[in-house]
């Protein structure tokens, strides 16, 4: 009797109706029993989740998840994630990723020993096989004015406000693997997308691995991340943007040569003052000003020839961009194997990326360059700019222990 109701209880299909308000589908939690006959002990359970959730949802470390759709936290709800879990995203692209939308919260927060794994159900994954994980927050964005919202580019969800310590709640020991599928030509998932999150979010320990679009992306907000492991990316591993103003500390990047030739990963850190990409606000009260310490990028050689999937000079493979007005202040910085490491463009007008440098509000204190052939370019309308107005303390950067604090939790190293 106790084995036959336990069978039943787990061929249940439970079926949730939603009361958001997004047009997001309704929720379906279906429960399939994949055990065997004979009244034997289930064994194994795989849940399926996507939708709109408007109330708690806490995950049971004893059954497989598996995210079939967009799973969307509402306002007011909270997603929680034991350590150790392994949750599994259908590879079926852009449409399967997991939103905390405004308001509400994400724990996850793993340990060295168990983290956090969001990757691919694929039998041979691939980067792109689905979306990712997407935090949207009321903290400043530049795109819009005030208490004003800006709408995100998946999922279409309000984020942006006035909080600066918007709390969106905690990740500790989380990877993201083969994630990034697109939507179109511009629309794509990153592996972390930070949509206006404010400083009161922890962010700490985190890895994303095999992407096929950005590793981590800022749009505006005021987040602080640490411990910030991106590996393999198909296109740039840490992008900001819309006016982003928290702090990087611990960065470790790894780019990859695609074994085909046909492409390899692109910027280390694409960094904007503003975005333009969407209709957004070009004439910003503000400018992305971040604050970025302890970073090892390591490239793929200065003569490099492939970036963007395609042929370029082998001169042209940046680490870093730097353009559309951002400011920030990168100190203790080790690059390797880059035709550029710093590139700016701008002007002296919309663009003010160069007058960022004359004010000391874009510095690179104590940085060591290997393999590297041009270590500044200067496209910003101000050219008297000279390397020395930039960089200082050449030779003085160390970078992030990465063989420390990314041991025993991360993949790829």
């Amino acid at each position: 009797m106790k084995n036959n109701f336990l069978l039943s209880l787990v061929a249940l299909t439970l079926i949730f109706t939603s009361c958001a308000n997004d047009d997001t589908a309704d929720i379906v939690l279906n429960i399939t029993n994949n055990n065997g006959g004979g009244g034997s002990t289930p064994v194994d359970t795989d849940v399926f989740l996507s939708g709109t959730y408007t109330e708690d949802l806490t995950l049971d470390a004893n059954i497989n998840y598996k995210i079939n759709g967009s799973l969307v936290i509402a306002d007011g709800a909270t997603l929680t994630i034991p350590a150790g879990m392994t949750i599994e995203a259908l590879a079926a692209g852009s449409d399967v990723y997991v939103a905390i939308s405004q308001g509400a919260q994400i724990i996850a927060e793993g340990t060295v020993d168990s983290p956090i794994v969001f990757t691919s159900d694929a039998s041979n994954p691939e980067a792109g096989d689905w979306g990712g994980l997407i935090l949207l927050g009321k903290a400043p964005i530049n795109s819009v004015i005030g208490t004003a919202t800006s709408t995100s580019e998946i999922a279409g969800l309000p984020y942006g406000g006035n909080v600066a310590d918007d709390n969106s709640g905690s990740l500790k020991y989380v990877r993201i693997e083969y994630s990034g599928g697109s939507a179109d030509g511009q629309s794509e998932n990153n592996g972390l997308s930070f949509y206006g999150v404010g400083n009161g979010t922890t962010v700490d320990y985190i890895q994303i691995y095999e992407g096929k679009d950005d590793g981590v992306e800022f749009f505006g907000g005021t987040v602080n991340v640490s411990h910030v492991a991106v590996m393999n990316l198909q296109d740039d591993s840490i992008d900001w943007t819309e006016g982003y103003s928290g702090t990087i500390t611990d960065a470790y990047i790894q780019h990859i040569q695609n074994p085909t030739e046909t492409f390899n990963s692109d910027k280390a850190f694409e960094c904007d003052g503003y975005n333009d990409d969407f209709g957004n606000n070009s004439n910003p009260i503000f400018f992305s000003n971040p604050t970025v310490t302890n970073v090892t990028i390591v490239g793929v050689g200065s003569d490099n020839t492939f970036q963007d999937g395609k042929i370029i000079d082998a001169g042209k493979y940046e680490a870093v961009r730097l353009r559309r007005g951002t400011a920030a202040i990168f100190t203790n910085i080790n690059i390797t194997g880059f035709g550029e490491a710093f590139d700016l463009d701008g002007n002296d007008t919309s663009d003010p990326t160069g007058q960022a440098v004359v004010d000391d509000k874009l510095q690179v204190n104590n940085v060591t360059f290997t393999d590297v052939t041009t270590k500044f370019k200067n496209d910003t309308g101000v050219d008297t700019l000279t390397e020395a107005d930039f960089i200082s303390g050449e030779g003085s950067g160390t970078g992030t222990d990465f063989a420390t604090w990314g041991a025993g939790w991360t993949v790829g190293n």
